[in-house]
């Protein structure tokens, strides 16, 4: 094993990469309870959707430890899900969602093998990179904020202040505000420890009943049966160009802005910025985006949440298969699942929103040319309640404002042939 990982030649040692892995889950196992609210939301089984979100993320966890022997860990995306259950599902179906997301992984797929994703990373400004996370950011936050009661629907103004008084929502906020202290006070696992504190107040509030014995959360985990293999890939071929393009892009970027920053953190950066054996990397984050849909789950990506494990000196994959065996071991805590009230669940999404909008302070809005562009990508994912929509608006207003103001050379010819598309988008 030793030989393997080559752990004496990254200083390190079995002990430190077990205690790195057991870190890492313990920073993202939230996903566990997280994802199947949101996907149950567009009328999958959350049971099923557990069990399938929890083996996707043990899989492809170990696969990128094994084949690229980083670090990292990856499992259903923040952001993606959302995209997957309130906008695609919700419009054509989620079987025809679930084949949308294997379309994109064999597109990720090929990019991966060709090396194309070096050319379309050089294409796309980082002004507009940030603007689609700080975007996705925002959207999550909102979608938490309605999940929990605290913004609600209004006639006359479209949305308003619900009744803090009322106990879903008065949960939201205590529960945001165990998180948001755990988070502050630097603590581990912070947004799962905090999904379970609330939990425990819903059972004091009582709006969810105690369980019955250890039996309420221990156990089998649910058939996966009616999530696994229900992708429609007939159905999926009618969804719009843009809707696929939306969830390669953003799980391209994701996972390139992800491998980059984990790996200076860890300084496995090459002289020139850039990450070795990021081909094997992206491989694995493709075959988890297909592995995931075939399963019955949205998007898998890498987890910028892999540097809580590098910080506690995980250097080899071993910390990566130790973070996808826990997942493993997680399925047999699958019944607790069903304690946690969807108020437990929105401040992770609330938090995590807050997390994704801090990359806007990498667009300089000192330049309109950068500026309006990302502003548009921001504000309409949440208000379009789309991200496809918000990442098009910002393609074709990026090459207008900056050929309008004589900047025309500093746009990459692809992101003018995207702008193109975009147009499409909206107006075929």
């Amino acid at each position: 094993m030793e030989k393997f990982f080559k752990f004496k030649e990254h200083n390190t040692t079995l002990k430190t990469e077990i205690n790195a892995g057991a870190t890492t889950f313990m920073t993202m196992a939230y996903i566990i309870f997280v994802n199947p609210a949101i996907l149950s939301a567009a009328g999958m089984d959350f049971g099923a959707v557990m069990t399938a979100t929890i083996i996707a993320a043990g899989l492809t966890t170990i696969l990128m430890g094994l084949l690229t022997n980083y670090p990292f860990a990856l499992a259903s995306g923040m952001g993606l899900n959302a995209f997957f259950a309130f906008v695609v599902a919700a419009q054509f179906g989620w079987q025809a969602a679930l084949g949308a997301v294997f379309i994109s992984g064999v597109v990720f797929l090929i990019l991966a093998i060709s090396g194309a994703i070096s050319h379309i990373d050089a294409a796309v400004p980082t002004s507009l990179k940030s603007a689609v996370a700080a975007g996705i950011g925002i959207f999550i936050a909102f979608i938490g904020l309605q999940n929990a009661g605290i913004i609600v629907g209004y006639e006359a103004t479209q949305v308003t202040l619900g009744d803090l008084t009322a106990p879903g929502p008065l949960l939201a906020l205590i529960g945001t505000l165990i998180i948001a202290v755990l988070m502050a006070r630097k603590i581990k696992g912070a947004i799962l420890i905090g999904i379970l504190l609330t939990t425990i107040v819903s059972f004091i509030m009582g709006i969810q009943p105690l369980p019955a014995g250890l039996g309420g959360i221990f156990g089998l985990p649910a058939s996966i049966a009616p999530v696994f293999l229900q992708l429609d890939l007939r159905a999926a071929l009618a969804i719009p160009f843009f809707v696929i393009f939306s969830f390669v892009f953003v799980d391209v970027f994701d996972t390139m802005g992800t491998l980059l920053g984990t790996g200076a953190r860890a300084g496995f950066l090459d002289k020139d910025g850039r990450l070795p054996r990021v081909n094997k990397a992206m491989l694995a984050d493709s075959i988890g985006t297909m592995g995931g849909a075939l399963l019955g789950t949205s998007t898998v990506t890498t987890y910028i949440e892999s540097t809580a494990g590098i910080s506690e000196g995980g250097r080899t994959g071993f910390t990566s298969v130790v973070t996808g065996l826990l997942f493993f071991l997680a399925l047999f805590v699958a019944p607790l699942a069903g304690l946690i009230p969807a108020e437990a669940t929105a401040p992770a999404l609330i938090i995590v929103g807050v997390l994704m909008v801090g990359a806007v302070t990498k667009i300089d809005f000192e330049d309109f040319t950068e500026a309006f562009p990302a502003f548009l990508t921001i504000i309409f994912m949440p208000l379009a309640f789309s991200i496809a929509d918000g990442i098009a608006f910002g393609f074709i207003a990026f090459p207008i404002v900056k050929l309008v103001a004589g900047k025309g050379k500093e746009v990459h010819w692809l992101l003018y042939v995207l702008a193109v598309v975009s147009l499409i988008h909206f107006f075929w």
